[in-house]
C-alpha cells in the first residue's frame, strides 16, 4: 500500500524510503510472486529512489504550471457530480451498494490491484452488485516528488468526459503492467507518454476533443479539487483503499493488512456484506 501519511515531514520520508531501497535492493526484482489463499498474486516490492527529477518529455506541466491551475476557472468533466464535480460513479446509479476506491495513480500496489481485481469488480458492476465511487490522490507527486499523479488524473478527467467507460477503460490502461512505471518515475508528467497510452483505448484513440482536453490541461483545477476532497477523506491511510458502504475491506498479506489482491480474496471479503 503506498502510504500518505507523514509526507509533508520530507526528510523523515525520504529516511524511511532509503531504508526501504536497502532492503528492497538485496532482491533480485522488485516485483515478486508470493502465494496467497492458493493463488498467486503479484506483488510489488516499493522501490525508493530518491531525488527523483520532474519529466515534462513533451508536457504535463511542472510546479509552476499546477500552482498557476489552482487559479483558474474550475472546468467539470462531463459524468461528474457534486458542487466540485469530484463525484466520480461508475454504473448503476440505484444500485444498492456502493464500493468506495481511493487511489493513486503513480501507485505501484493499486496497478496490481486493477490487473488482478479489477475485471471482477467490472463484472459485478455490470451484474448490478454494486456501483463503483472513485476517489483519487495526488500525494505520491508531493512525495516523490514531480507531476505525474496529478497530470495522470487531470487526464482521467477528459476521458470521463468522453464517458464513464472510456474513464474505466483509460484507467485500466494506466494501470496495465506493461504501461505503469515505477512510483518513483514521473513518467505520467508527460503528456506524449498519457496520450501514447490513450491510444489503446478505442474511445480515445484520434479522440481530437480528448486530446485537446489533455494537451490543454482543460481539467488541471478539477483534477486538484479531487485531490483535496481525498485529502480529506477519513480512515485512508494510503492506496489502495477499499470499502464497501463506507466499511473498510482490508485482508490479511505478508505485509499486514491491506486491500484484497485476488480475485477470491475480493469475494471472500465482499459477498458477505452484499448478503447482509
Amino acid at each position: 500500500m503506498s502510504k500518505r501519511n507523514n509526507w509533508d515531514n520530507k526528510q523523515s520520508a525520504r529516511d524511511r524510503l532509503r531504508a526501504e531501497r536497502e532492503r528492497q535492493a538485496k532482491k533480485d526484482k522488485t516485483r515478486r510472486q508470493l502465494l496467497v489463499g492458493g493463488g498467486v498474486v503479484a506483488v510489488l516490492a516499493i522501490a525508493a529512489g530518491i531525488g527523483v527529477a520532474v519529466s515534462q518529455l513533451g508536457g504535463g506541466g511542472g510546479s509552476a504550471h499546477w500552482t498557476a491551475a489552482a487559479d483558474k476557472t474550475l472546468v467539470k468533466p462531463a459524468n461528474t457530480a457534486g458542487d466540485q464535480g469530484t463525484q466520480v460513479v461508475i454504473g448503476d446509479k440505484n444500485a444498492k451498494h456502493t464500493l468506495e476506491i481511493y487511489q493513486d495513480m503513480r501507485c505501484p500496489i493499486c496497478s496490481v490491484f486493477e490487473q488482478n481485481v479489477g475485471d471482477t469488480i467490472g463484472k459485478d458492476i455490470k451484474d448490478g452488485k454494486f456501483k463503483v465511487q472513485y476517489t483519487i490522490g495526488t500525494f505520491l507527486d508531493k512525495g516523490f516528488g514531480g507531476t505525474g499523479s496529478k497530470a495522470a488524473l487531470s487526464a482521467l478527467g477528459a476521458a470521463l468526459n468522453v464517458s464513464p467507460q472510456a474513464f474505466s477503460d483509460y484507467n485500466k490502461a494506466l494501470y496495465a503492467k506493461d504501461n505503469h512505471p515505477e512510483e518513483t518515475k514521473d513518467s505520467y508528467s508527460s503528456t506524449d507518454t498519457l496520450l501514447k497510452v490513450a491510444d489503446q483505448v478505442p474511445a480515445l484513440k484520434d479522440n481530437a476533443q480528448f486530446q485537446k482536453n489533455v494537451k490543454d490541461g482543460t481539467f488541471d483545477k478539477w483534477a486538484l479539487e479531487m485531490s483535496a476532497t481525498f485529502d480529506k477523506a477519513k480512515d485512508v491511510s494510503g492506496t489502495p483503499t477499499i470499502k464497501l458502504d463506507g466499511k473498510k475491506i482490508e485482508v490479511d498479506s505478508p505485509n499486514g493488512k491491506g486491500a484484497p489482491m485476488t480475485p477470491e480474496q475480493f469475494n471472500q471479503a465482499i459477498d458477505p456484506l452484499l448478503k447482509s
